[in-house]
């Protein structure tokens, strides 16, 4: 699935058994946040053991995150051309970690959040992103704006065709869009595609379990 950004920059998430077209480098990630800065094309995934977000300013290299249900942020700042790949669960969600990228790239390249052109890729949608209070409360305690991306569909019915029947649903592509729009972010696209619901498409390991694949969520500058 290739994303339309800007000219001189490549971005995709790759779906079921589609093959990288080049090195693709992929940290190893422990839902943190740890950023690091990439500028090395063939970086091994050893090299970055704990991180969860990539940027880079080099064009040819290849940065990723690699996701399942999670979601993806790819970002590009035309400016100072620099690219930046996000691996947002919802831990990394309730930590901001887009907002540290954010701020982290301006540090490192002078990026401004309102040149940015960022992508929410394929990820869990609300209706299959059932939780638990604990979750709803770490939201909450973060800060979050609960009246947008909570939903009560109260007891918890699983059907054999929505096993996700009922219970509190989190909207995970609108709360990293708020995360986003609150740095200052304008452009903004969102997939919209719920990898539970699309699992002969994309990896889902809600619905497949851990040990499926991966997507990878790639952006880079050419």
């Amino acid at each position: 699935m290739k994303y339309q950004i800007a000219d001189g920059v490549v971005a995709f998430s790759t779906e079921r058994d589609e093959e990288l077209p080049f090195y693709v480098v992929q940290p190893h990630q422990v839902h943190g946040c740890e950023i690091r800065e990439v500028t090395d094309p063939l970086t091994p995934r050893e090299a970055l053991e704990g991180v969860d977000a990539l940027i880079t300013d080099v064009p040819g290299v290849a940065i990723s995150v690699r996701t399942a249900d999670c979601i993806p942020v790819l970002l590009y700042d035309p400016v100072h051309r620099a690219v930046a790949a996000v691996h947002d669960g919802w831990r990394g969600t309730v930590q901001r970690l887009s907002q540290k990228v954010i701020d982290f790239m301006y540090e490192r390249y002078g990026t401004n959040a309102s040149d940015l052109k960022a992508v929410i890729g394929p990820g869990i949608g609300p209706e299959s992103f059932q939780v638990g209070q604990e979750v709803v409360d770490a939201f909450a305690e973060a800060g979050f704006p609960m009246d947008q991306i909570l939903k009560d569909c109260g007891p918890k019915v699983p059907t054999e065709d929505n096993p996700m029947n009922g219970g509190l649903h989190i909207d995970l592509w609108r709360a990293n869009e708020w995360l986003l729009q609150e740095s200052g972010v304008e452009s903004i696209q969102i997939s919209g595609i719920c990898t539970y619901q699309n699992n002969h498409r994309f990896f889902s390991a809600r619905r497949e379990g851990l040990k499926c694949g991966r997507i990878i969520n790639c952006i880079k500058l050419t």
